[in-house]
């Protein structure tokens, strides 16, 4: 509020002259404040001709300016580089922003503190262009998929490469989010080049914290919150379900069943999450520090789902001399899961299927203390599924590196560093042989699974910086070495006598009993080049030979170039020196890339399979035989992307505007092919066939509002179209479901994984039958195989992210919407709950079906063991486009002046919600579904997914 008494004014100006209209004028230490008008100048009453204004501008650094009896001040703002000076993670290395020509994307802590997360899939999903998120499920122990830029192969893995402070992996479940300082994701070939045969996928790069201050500082943070399945779906009652069944010619004594259970509240319940993580960190002079330890646990929305993990973490680098620096980055985690069979039918123990197709007629347990079981089959109740059984699954995780760098010249370092990824992990599971009709059946059954990962990877680079005038050079090379080891042991015994010991020993036959090892190796040289005059004209040039042991030797070589040059035009003397557009910047790159990841370790070698019994004198003899064809020219399935991004800049950088133009080729697919049935099989592994995407994406970052309020805007859009160029005229299929065959298809000249069937033609008002239209264009009953088409696409026509940063003084509003657009889901859920074909219960739609002659409708009559009303067909098919409030978290920070009062740096609190609404016209549980998961050939599919849930999170984030 302006004071009366001395009135200071004046103009404020950029490095050119011209005034700057909204700088922000405040007297330090008040809220006395006003900005600039449009021609840059100001006035403001100040208590005295003492004090100091500071004047805040976006794009241009703060001044402080002391005032000094002084009634006019004419102050100049300097441009702010420190955006474009950020240093970014890339592979093997860093670079300033301004001077990368790759496509990556950084993801830092600013957005983390928006949302408190258990896994690192939520910190990157609708943050970034060109990434997407897919989610197999919403409890506790799901994992998740990404894909960059599309899928990249039909049958080898299509998820990004992990890098955790430099050592590759591929399960980051374990991984504690609290620990990251950023994510680099490189999404082209040119950035990504140099991590050679892991790198066609995209990379994810994962830094962890390190000490920032010569203070020791100690930061607390804590959460706890509650989550709720958001939407439950309406299904049959007691007194429609009877009714359904009489309909169907199913009679029992139906006095026998008088409940009325309602399975979803039996299931669903209110889930919970608690985090606590306490970390210490600093920096000398010689050593930097950051010591981390934190424990989570988190209940799911869904009966007896559960994860918790505790984590350790040990960062540490000591300079020993002026020539000599050591370091590790470490991290211990103990991990543990109560998993629920979901994406599974009801037969198959699928609880989400279960709590919809259990009859409402029958309770929870027998008066014996079993579970009840459907009237008309022996399928038990979902509470089975959820507490019929012990289920445990834990590992143990150490992941890090340690390293050593040599300062040979002022100029030229070398660096090693090994690195080890060591999992161990076991599973045990105890079905016990009165509660459950399956446990009475085989009399308890106890299983013990171990798997240990054994991984280590070796790193010797050399590297060269110079700078000459306005000409900086830098160049690396070095040498890779990575071995993967994996040990599985399995057994299995059935018939315990009672469930005093619950370990397989106590059971009396052996049905499994199983253990096998197996290795692969990987060898490489990387190199790169840059060079880049006055940061005007930029180069990039990578060089990676991989070898790997799973291809034959004539070509267990890959070699993968890349290169990519960046022209920031507006350094040039040409272009005019405005505020309007401050900043441009041209990239393109070319690169080509390698993915080994579809074939077992022993791929190219003829395999001896076990397990087959040959009679000898009349007695079973154990034997084995060749269970696959070698193939010694087996090698890399390739990956070529070339990338146009153009960078720029408005209003002194208050917007920044991303755009990426790419086309990728993925060649010499691993596919399976036929052989000669004279070489004794029936198929074997070549390199055959391709696929490509090309797309766009759009990143745009303003500063719309600044002063004592602030709104700040990140918007995010992709687009990506993938096709199947050749694959030898194969047709792939997938999705699986319902006992009615596989829903996608994969085939030449169309996307992935669309969804193939019949064309729902309606309801036969005489018969009540289902009609579908042939290839023919004609009505029939009876369709053919032959009449299958293309009824939807799973692929989003493209996906966004949008999040909107409000600040008032000591409040902060953080609101993220993210969302899909034009993707089709199969809805197979309905095929159960709307077939009409066997005991289960329906859903409320199945009180509309046809029932007599002359009736109009669009559900079918209930026919008893038939699908034919219920074909993989267009029915099934619905728009799977979504809007969804992401995260909406309000916070708090104490003011400095308490703050230093209580002795502390900071302290925030904070409430943050969860998928709080879905705008949808999908009629499942959850649009973000995906039952089978990382699958390259069956997408968008909705088979009983475990939903996501919504959720309230309250957190106190602290720091002394």
């Amino acid at each position: 509020m302006p004071q009366d008494g001395f009135r200071v004014s004046g103009k404020v100006t950029d490095e050119n002259g011209a005034g700057l209209p909204g700088v922000t004028v405040s007297l330090m230490g008040t809220t006395n404040a006003t900005s600039t008008d449009v021609n840059g100048s100001f006035s403001l009453s100040v208590p005295n001709g003492t004090g100091t204004l500071v004047l805040t501008y976006i794009g241009y650094q703060t001044r402080e300016v002391a005032i000094e009896n002084r009634s006019t001040l004419n102050v100049a703002l300097a441009p702010d580089t420190k955006s474009l000076q950020e240093v970014v993670v890339i592979g093997y290395g860093t670079q300033e922003k301004e001077d990368i020509t790759g496509s990556v994307s950084v993801i830092d802590n600013e957005a983390f503190d928006a949302r408190p997360n258990t896994q690192i899939g939520n910190l990157i999903q609708g943050k970034t262009a060109g990434v997407q998120v897919l989610t197999n499920s919403g409890k506790p122990s799901a994992g998740f998929n990404i894909r960059i830029r599309g899928t990249s192969s039909i049958t080898a893995n299509s998820d990004p490469l992990y890098v955790v402070d430099g050592v590759p992996s591929s399960d980051t479940r374990s991984i504690n989010p609290a620990d990251i300082e950023s994510i680099s994701i490189l999404k082209d070939a040119s950035s990504a080049a140099i991590y050679g045969a892991q790198g066609a996928n995209g990379v994810v790069l994962i830094t962890t914290k390190r000490g920032r201050t010569e203070k020791p500082t100690f930061e607390f943070s804590t959460y706890t919150g509650v989550s709720q399945v958001w939407n439950t779906l309406d299904v049959l009652n007691a007194e429609q379900y009877r009714d359904l069944m009489t309909e169907l010619g199913q009679n029992t004594n139906w006095s026998r069943y008088t409940e009325n259970t309602d399975w979803q509240k039996e299931v669903f319940q209110n889930g919970s999450s608690l985090n606590y993580q306490l970390a210490v960190s600093g920096k000398t002079e010689n050593t930097n520090y950051y010591i981390s330890g934190g424990w989570m646990k988190q209940n799911g929305a869904v009966r007896s789902s559960t994860m918790d993990r505790a984590s350790f973490k040990v960062n540490l680098e000591q300079k020993l001399s002026k020539w000599l620096t050591i370091g590790t980055n470490m991290g211990y985690t103990r991990y543990h899961d109560v998993d629920v069979a979901d994406n599974q039918s009801v037969n198959q123990g699928g609880v989400i299927l279960g709590v919809l197709s259990t009859p409402p007629l029958i309770g929870v347990y027998n008066p014996n203390g079993t579970f009840t079981s459907n009237p008309f089959q022996d399928w038990e109740n979902p509470i089975s599924s959820t507490d019929g059984s012990d289920r445990n699954y834990r590992n143990q995780r150490l992941l890090g590196n340690v390293y050593g760098e040599v300062k040979l010249l002022p100029e030229l370092k070398y660096r090693a560093s090994l690195g080890i990824d060591y999992i161990s992990a076991i599973n045990d599971y105890f079905l016990d042989p009165f509660r459950t009709s399956y446990g009475r059946a085989r009399k308890g059954i106890s299983r013990n699974s171990t798997n240990l990962t054994n991984y280590w990877i070796l790193d010797n680079t050399l590297s060269y910086t110079k700078t000459l005038g306005q000409h900086n050079f830098s160049a690396m090379v070095g040498s890779v070495q990575q071995k993967f080891r994996w040990e599985n042991n399995n057994i299995e015994r059935t018939e315990f006598s009672g469930t005093a010991v619950t370990t397989p020993g106590a059971g009396a036959v052996i049905q499994v009993a199983d253990a096998n090892k197996s290795e692969r190796t990987n060898t490489s040289f990387i190199s790169r080049v840059t060079y880049d005059f006055a940061s005007k004209y930029l180069l990039t040039a990578n060089f990676r030979a991989d070898a790997s042991s799973v291809f034959g030797p004539e070509v267990r070589w890959g070699y993968f170039p890349s290169a990519s040059v960046g022209w920031r035009i507006s350094e040039e003397a040409f272009f005019p020196k405005t505020n309007a557009l401050n900043d441009v910047k041209l990239r393109v790159g070319w690169g080509l890339v390698g993915n080994d990841t579809g074939l077992g370790a022993y791929a190219y070698l003829p395999r001896v399979g076990y397990g087959a019994n040959y009679p000898i004198g009349g007695t079973a003899q154990p034997g084995s035989y060749p269970s696959s064809i070698g193939n010694n020219q087996l090698g890399w399935e390739a990956s070529e992307q070339t990338n146009v991004g153009l960078d720029l800049a408005f209003l002194n950088s208050r917007i920044a505007v991303t755009i990426d133009a790419y086309l990728k080729k993925t060649t010499d697919l691993l596919l399976p092919i036929e052989v000669p049935r004279s070489t004794g099989f029936n198929g074997g592994d070549a390199n055959v066939g391709s696929l490509q995407n090309k797309g766009l994406e759009f990143l745009i970052s303003s500063q719309n509002l600044v002063g004592d309020f602030t709104w700040a805007t990140d918007l995010n859009l992709s687009f990506n179209r993938n096709k199947v160029v050749n694959i030898l005229g194969q047709n792939f299929y997938g999705g699986g479901v319902a006992g009615r065959g596989d829903v996608s298809l994969s085939r030449e000249g169309s996307p992935l994984a669309l969804f193939y069937g019949y064309q729902w033609g309606g309801v036969d008002p005489a018969t009540g039958m289902a009609y579908y239209i042939n290839r023919n264009g004609e009505s029939t009953f009876t369709p053919s195989a032959d009449d299958r088409v293309v009824i939807g696409n799973p692929n989003p026509d493209f996906i966004y992210g949008v999040t909107n940063t409000f600040s008032y003084k000591n409040f902060g509003l953080s609101i993220f919407l993210q969302g899909t657009q034009g993707n089709d889901i199969f809805n197979a859920t309905r095929i159960e709950m709307e077939g009409m074909s066997d005991p289960k219960n329906q859903g409320i739609a199945v009180l509309n079906r046809w029932r007599n002659p002359g009736d109009v409708t669009d559900i079918p009559r209930a026919v008893w063991a038939s699908t034919d009303n219920s074909r993989i067909s267009t029915r099934f098919v619905e728009d799977g486009s979504y809007v969804r409030l992401k995260t909406l978290t309000l916070s708090y920070n104490l003011p400095s002046a308490l703050l230093s009062k209580l002795k502390m740096n900071s302290l925030r609190v904070y409430a943050t919600g969860e998928n709080l609404f879905t705008i949808t016209d999908y009629s499942g549980f959850d649009p973000e579904v995906n039952a089978f998961g990382g699958s390259n050939r069956a997408q968008g599919i909705d088979f009983g997914t475990y939903p996501q849930t919504r959720n309230l999170i309250l957190g106190l984030n602290l720091s002394f």
